[in-house]
């Protein structure tokens, strides 16, 4: 065949490639650098290896953020970067600073400003941080900003913030309140997904309805490395199954043959305290922005979490 017609071997790949092979998804958002929330997710993962679930870990940003120190940086980035992962915000400031972007977050009006400066302060010295870790860098820089899997027959839409934007707030938890459901369906026919999984916004959500017949699902699982829910010090993970959850999740859902969950992670706070402490000492950004809710939680109660059915 002519130059400009012909499709060389190289370019070609398996269809079946496309379908992530197992029993269980776990969607992972938020670590935060917390590596004892890691180990817990691991020791998660192999309960569920136990009982005959195959599993595959799928990160979708926000693994670093706390691990404002060389050996912690590079041993949360080496761990996360053996799995299934794409960018965060906070990965794609560290990899490739924008100018004038500060943290990267896009934070609503909402918003309190301490909170903004406090959380560009972080992303300034964590990206004093990276910048000894050149490989590190090179290789968060590689790395998309979206996934698209299929998952049990269903196309699984994993992303950061929004489908319009890596650090979106159209899947945050107040979205929710407010109402966002003409671009829920938007969204969900644009992309023909029929699971799209979040993180980003900090605080969870559970939706599912009809669009266009079919019946979707959103799940953000708000912070896989601090408590997400009232005096509750857990993280939580997405967690999308052929089989029902081994532990009890916060919240689920069955939908087409999947069960979609918002699971905890219990791990070692008091393990990990200490060690937020050295890094982030009384007075510090991340200290006086996040250390309260890693030790008690969000003002959310388990039933705020999942939103009604719509159709």
């Amino acid at each position: 065949m002519s130059e400009g017609r012909s499709c060389p071997l190289a370019y070609r790949y398996n269809p079946a490639s496309l379908q992530v092979n197992g029993d269980v998804l776990y969607v992972v958002g938020g670590l935060y650098g917390n590596p004892y929330a890691l180990d817990e997710i691991e020791q998660m993962a192999l309960a569920e290896e136990r009982q005959g679930h195959r599993v595959t870990l799928v990160f979708n940003g926000d693994f670093n953020w706390f691990n404002a120190s060389d050996s912690l940086f590079r041993e949360i980035n080496n761990r996360v970067l053996d799995h299934t992962v794409s960018l965060g915000n906070v990965e794609y400031e560290l990899a490739n600073p924008s100018a004038g972007a500060g943290c990267g977050c896009a934070y609503p009006d909402f918003v309190d400003e301490g909170v903004v400066e406090r959380s560009n302060d972080i992303m300034e010295r964590l990206q004093g941080v990276a910048g000894e870790h050149p490989d590190i860098r090179k290789r968060l820089l590689l790395l998309p900003r979206y996934r698209c899997l299929l998952f049990g027959g269903l196309k699984v839409l994993v992303i950061h913030g929004d489908p319009e934007s890596l650090a979106g707030w159209g899947l945050a938890h107040e979205s929710f309140v407010a109402g966002n459901e003409s671009k829920l369906a938007e969204w969900f026919g644009v992309s023909g997904a029929d699971v799209i999984v979040s993180t980003h916004t900090c605080l969870p959500v559970l939706w599912s309805g009809l669009v266009e017949g079919r019946s979707c699902v959103v799940a953000n699982n708000g912070s896989a490395g601090m408590g997400n829910l009232l005096r509750d010090s857990r993280g939580l993970i997405t967690r999308i199954g052929l089989t029902s959850p081994v532990a009890e999740p916060v919240a689920g859902l069955e939908r087409q043959g999947l069960s979609v969950s918002l699971v905890p992670v219990a791990y070692d706070l008091g393990a990990w305290l200490p060690q937020f402490d050295r890094l982030w000492p009384a007075g510090s950004a991340a200290a006086v922005s996040y250390r309260k809710r890693i030790v008690g939680g969000t003002s959310l109660a388990a039933r705020d979490i999942t939103f009604p059915v719509l159709v």
